[in-house]
């Protein structure tokens, strides 16, 4: 941030200019110059007090907001008798001033040492250098707080196996190792896109900011810059899933009948999806049509594989998922991978069996119930499970 250097008198304070100065922060950078007046004027008392002793409360010092003038009031109680002459003031010279005062009225009377313009000066530099610094914290902290979970592009100042420093232009921002992408390499002097993930305030008022490329807020912001529908709110994103560096899952739904939301976030010839992909450096994405009816959201959130049945457990959140055997190992994915992820997409705990397993769980339950002795009960199959059977017939 710009830093203005306020030119100040060494025996009074050059107003004009400071308020020029002012003007310039309070455009340029977002200071409050009423803020900064207020600050000055406070410090400029404690100035006052320290180096003519008088006690807190007993003098207020006031910039003029038209003119930039600087006033001091004494304040002075109205009394018969003076005893103190820096507190008090006889009636009889109080009446001079405003006629009708009484005792026990404070007066404020104007007055200006000689010797104060220079102490004025060097406190009002003083305090305009150290409250610019505060400020401009402040401007930079609150402008970053809200861009919070935005795509933010960096120049990588330093890069270990620990950390990625990125030089934001007017702040550092930090990417730890768990923000990173395992299959990402980082280089000093490097662009790189990231989103904002966190925005605090560190030592001294110092703004620190995280930043990440395997959050799947990244994975969402970039679908809002690629996808115009998504930014106008014509497609929802419903929710995501990911393992950074290898594969996303993305729900997208549209409220709007004339809009395919899958269609117009892939793109014509995929180019919006390669867009993205490209920036992920290769990432797998698998964009998914939300659907309110969990069995064809789920089935949707297993592709590529493909299901022959869903068996829903409602109030457990649970889905017995049954394929094709030839598609078993495409639906667990390499190390349980797709069903993790279509697990974390659908907030639903999934089972998945191949349809010989399942047949061969109906029929060892069928053989169990043939070998019971005569005449004792049996439990019907669910509607559930004749369900199951009559789809996978």
């Amino acid at each position: 941030m710009k830093k203005k250097n306020v030119k100040i008198d060494n025996n009074a304070i050059d107003t004009v200019e400071m308020f020029t100065a002012l003007d310039e922060l309070e455009k340029e950078n977002g200071i409050n110059k009423e803020e900064l007046m207020k600050s000055i004027e406070q410090a400029l008392v404690l100035a006052y007090n320290k180096n003519y002793g008088t006690e807190e409360g007993n003098v207020d010092i006031v910039l003029d907001k038209t003119d930039g003038q600087m006033h001091i009031y004494q304040k002075r109680e109205v009394v018969k008798k003076v005893e103190d002459e820096q507190k008090e003031i006889k009636l009889t010279d109080a009446r001079k001033i405003k006629s009708d005062y009484e005792i026990g009225d404070i007066v404020q009377i104007e007055i200006m040492p000689k010797s104060f313009g220079r102490i004025a000066a060097q406190t009002a530099k003083q305090v305009i250098t150290q409250k610019i610094r505060e400020m401009s914290r402040d401007v930079i902290f609150n402008e970053f707080e809200q861009k919070k979970g935005e795509i933010v592009t960096g120049l990588i100042q330093k890069a270990d196996k620990n950390s990625v420093v990125l030089d934001l232009g007017k702040v550092e921002a930090i990417m730890p190792l768990k923000e990173q992408v395992p299959t990402e390499s980082y280089s000093v002097n490097d662009k790189l896109k990231t989103c904002i993930v966190s925005v605090e305030k560190g030592f001294k008022g110092s703004t620190q900011i995280v930043v990440s490329r395997a959050n799947v807020l990244f994975v969402k912001n970039l679908f809002k810059i690629e996808i115009p529908e998504i930014y106008e709110g014509l497609i929802e994103i419903k929710s995501i899933s990911r393992e950074a560096g290898s594969r996303s899952k993305v729900a997208v739904y549209s409220a709007n009948p004339n809009i395919d939301p899958v269609g117009s976030c892939v793109g014509q010839k995929g180019i919006r999806i390669q867009n993205i992909i490209n920036e992920l450096r290769g990432e797998k994405i698998d964009v998914i049509e939300w659907n309110e009816d969990p069995a064809k959201f789920i089935a949707a959130a297993l592709l590529p594989a493909e299901v022959l049945a869903i068996d829903t457990k409602e109030d457990e959140k649970f889905a017995e998922v049954i394929v094709a055997d030839d598609q078993l190992s495409l639906a667990i994915g390499k190390a349980g991978q797709n069903v993790k992820l279509a697990a974390r997409l659908t907030g639903w705990k999934i089972d998945i069996k191949s349809e010989s397993q399942f047949r061969k769980i109906i029929e060892e339950a069928q053989m169990a119930e043939s070998e019971m002795p005569e005449g004792e009960m049996t439990e019907e199959p669910s509607n559930d499970e004749e369900k199951i059977q009559e789809n996978n017939e």
